[in-house]
């Protein structure tokens, strides 16, 4: 099971998780795996494992601190494991938006918004954007400088700048060639 909820992780593309209603134990694994996190204005938050007598095993907590700002807060939703709600998950920094609708249609149509907004950038500027925040998140800033530097001496050699450049002079949106999934 750690392997399908790191596998959301280590997508290229970034992951989207659009929460409604519940969102306990596993789901908060799910939801920490991907990139972005936005919730309903009803959705209800807990990190349950202790109730049961465990600890959460599926990657929250190895991914909500690196999530979080407030690690006290953190800390006690996890020792407790009580119910939070939308606007405490945006004060941890679980979340990053909550639809102003309360149904399950309002978050999904925002996600899906969100996501075309990404869909429209560059591919490959995207995924190097993911990587070189992943690799990060677990280095020194030093580090992480010399991974984009890398990492954008690659990208200057695709055709998706020179395409930027000649759109923005007509104010219109290139259009961009498909990233080649890795193979392994």
């Amino acid at each position: 099971m750690q392997d399908a909820f790191s596998a959301i992780e280590k997508c290229t593309k970034p992951t989207i998780a659009a929460i409604h209603g519940h969102c306990i134990g596993a789901g908060i694994d799910l939801a920490s795996a991907c990139d972005i996190r936005h919730a309903s204005a009803c959705a209800k938050f807990s990190i349950k494992e202790v109730d049961v007598g465990m600890a959460a095993d599926l990657g929250t907590l190895q991914r909500m601190p690196k999530i979080c700002g407030n690690d006290s807060l953190l800390r006690e939703l996890v020792y407790t494991a009580r119910v939070f709600k939308p606007a405490e998950a945006v004060t941890l920094g679980m979340v990053s938006k909550v639809a102003e609708t309360n149904g399950p249609e309002g978050v999904r149509e925002q996600a899906l918004a969100l996501s075309s907004v990404i869909a429209a950038k560059s591919p490959t500027a995207v995924a190097g954007s993911k990587c070189s925040l992943s690799f990060s998140r677990e280095h020194s800033t030093a580090d992480g400088l010399e991974h984009v530097l890398a990492l954008n001496t690659a990208l200057l050699q695709t055709s998706d700048i020179p395409a930027i450049l000649q759109h923005a002079a007509k104010n219109d949106t290139p259009a961009f060639a498909s990233l080649v999934p890795p193979t392994r």
